[in-house]
């Protein structure tokens, strides 16, 4: 398990077990120095548990960024009820540092095995991440990105990607 994974585990365990929030590493490598947004996924036997993250960076670094997103992903995803105590030996943990989002003039320069989508428009972004299964195509890959920020596709939109560095 990569380092950045076993941090994600550390948290969400500690946070479910005693609800208290785990420090950064006094010694985190290089990698969890630098800024990013950063997403943490929770399955239990493959099907999604919980899934937080941020776009762009909101920390000082990875590390804090993957310890504030585990716990939310663990306790605060309006799709299910916190993880619990005895849920926590199934959990698998995925950890995904995005690259900074580029603007893009439209769906031929995405591919959704390569690259996440950003739907914009007004105030509302949705966000999906790249090579999710069941996402085969761009057009499913926007229209749901676009669904999870309540934007039609008869809306004015951007659209931005990025791409990810996924650590399981």
């Amino acid at each position: 398990m990569h380092d950045l994974v076993k941090l994600a585990k550390k948290a969400v365990e500690r946070y479910t077990q005693s609800r208290e929030i785990i420090a950064a590493p006094a010694h985190a490598g290089l990698e969890m120095r630098e800024r990013a947004g950063v997403f943490v996924s929770l399955k239990i036997k493959g099907e999604l548990r919980g899934c937080i993250g941020t776009f762009e960076p909101s920390s000082e670094d990875i590390a804090h960024e993957i310890i504030q997103n585990a716990v939310s992903a663990a306790s605060r995803d309006p799709r299910f009820s916190p993880v619990s105590v005895e849920e926590l030996d199934d959990v698998t943990y995925s950890v995904d540092v995005l690259t900074a989002p580029e603007k893009i003039s439209g769906t031929t320069e995405l591919d959704p095995k390569k690259y996440g989508v950003i739907v914009k428009s007004g105030r509302r972004r949705g966000l999906l991440l790249p090579d999710l299964e069941g996402v085969d195509s761009v057009e499913d890959q926007v229209q749901i990105a676009a669904t999870k920020a309540g934007i039609t596709m008869d809306d004015k939109i951007e659209l931005y990607r990025f791409e990810v560095k996924r650590y399981r």
